[in-house]
């Protein structure tokens, strides 16, 4: 690379297609809003929100060659992010996400990662095959993993020698890929970030807290795990213990890219050298500004 990364963000950079209404909003509605595209994509969020804590990350992804991939290396590339390694397709789309968000929150998204599943193993060469790393090898650094990539792929992931000595932070892409983590739920240096919706999935029952959520999934195997409940309490249940904290109050303007926010914060202010306490606290701070709309996309 032209310049040492701090980590490496595995999975989707897209186009994110947002349409906000400050409307309650149903099945059929038909509202004034806006209507916005920015980059976007799981990796991505978490990538932008750890640059702006200081951070260097590195982007491991699939961009397609067309026009709209190439405006988005671009943009990669202004803000500092590490993009020696991103496979560049000659016949894949670059991807895309849309979503509706009304007063009463996230009312539909689509989310069209195609071409992410389509590249498969082909974004995780540098990793296996150098020059980042390599099964006799491993790489020892942080990766953010996200679930847009295939449950085969991430079986892989828990498999392969070259990633048993780096400290794996996993996000499912949504709660209908959640189940996509279960490849990784044995895995001794992951840590799981997921949401009520998502540790309900994984553990196939419904939770009354993200205390609850959090101790039955490391109960189950999960080395660690972080679960965030909206407005409610979070956890953090791992080797450490268990931490609970509730996150500050704030009227919420929009919610796409929190959980991925709240995820990189925790990242950063764990490489800083917070404790747990500390670092949950930080991601919570984090998470409420941008929901809020006190921190830029």
């Amino acid at each position: 690379m032209t310049r040492m990364a701090d980590i490496l963000c595995i999975g989707s950079v897209l186009w994110d297609v947002i349409g906000r209404s400050g409307a309650v909003m149903r099945v059929g509605s038909d509202v004034p809003g806006r209507i916005t595209r920015l980059p976007g994509g799981v990796a991505m969020n978490i990538a932008m929100t750890l640059r702006r804590f200081g951070m260097t990350p590195a982007l491991l992804t699939a961009i397609g060659k067309d026009e709209e991939g190439q405006e988005l290396l671009a943009f990669c590339q202004r803000m500092g992010l590490v993009t020696d390694h991103v496979y560049i397709s000659e016949d894949l789309p670059t991807d895309r996400y849309m979503a509706v968000e009304g007063a009463n929150g996230l009312v539909a998204a689509i989310a069209d990662a195609h071409s992410l599943e389509a590249a498969g193993a082909k974004i995780l060469s540098p990793l296996v095959d150098g020059p980042l790393g390599a099964k006799d090898a491993p790489y020892r650094g942080r990766i953010a993993l996200d679930g847009n990539l295939t449950t085969d792929l991430l079986g892989q992931i828990a498999r392969n020698p070259a990633f048993a000595a780096a400290d794996l932070r996993v996000a499912p892409a949504s709660p209908g890929k959640a189940e996509r983590l279960l490849a990784l739920t044995g895995c001794k240096n992951a840590t799981l970030y997921v949401n009520m919706e998502e540790a309900g999935l994984l553990c196939q029952t419904r939770f009354d807290s993200a205390e609850d959520a959090a101790l039955t999934l490391h109960s189950r195997g999960t080395a660690r795990v972080l679960v965030t409940n909206s407005g409610k309490p979070a956890a953090d249940c791992g080797p450490a213990g268990l931490v609970v904290l509730a996150p500050p109050e704030v009227l919420v303007t929009r919610v796409t890219g929190a959980g991925d926010t709240f995820m990189a914060a925790h990242i950063a202010a764990e490489a800083a050298g917070a404790k747990s306490e500390m670092a949950l606290k930080t991601a919570l701070r984090a998470a409420a500004d941008y929901v809020s709309g006190d921190v830029r996309s």
